[in-house]
């Protein structure tokens, strides 16, 4: 990702996505991109919807890259998708998500 894209970008998951959103973090961090960690900051069970939501508030007020995580993706997708201007996706890797930035 260019550093002209984005100053930070904001990063949520459920408990199903904490590990993962944790190396994340890491990778985030070494490659000098800025993070902003809305949650959750365990593997005790939480509700996905909560913190696609918090997450995307943020993105549409700053008009900012998100990325959520939970069990399988669907989840935290549809519930960011329910905010306006807000678009999220499915991305498995770089190709889905390259064409979900191309595309949607």
């Amino acid at each position: 990702m260019s550093k002209s894209l984005t100053k930070s970008i904001i990063i949520a998951s459920d408990h199903a996505g904490f590990l993962m959103k944790e190396k994340v973090k890491i990778f985030l961090n070494k490659s000098k991109i800025k993070s902003l960690d809305l949650g959750t900051f365990s593997e005790e069970r939480v509700d996905y919807p909560d913190y696609a939501k918090k997450l995307a508030i943020l993105v549409k007020k700053k008009t900012s890259f998100g990325i959520l995580i939970c069990g399988s993706g669907i989840g935290v997708s549809i519930a960011a998708n329910r905010f306006k201007k807000v678009r999220a996706a499915v991305c498995y890797n770089q190709i889905s998500a390259s064409l979900a930035r191309k595309h949607n």
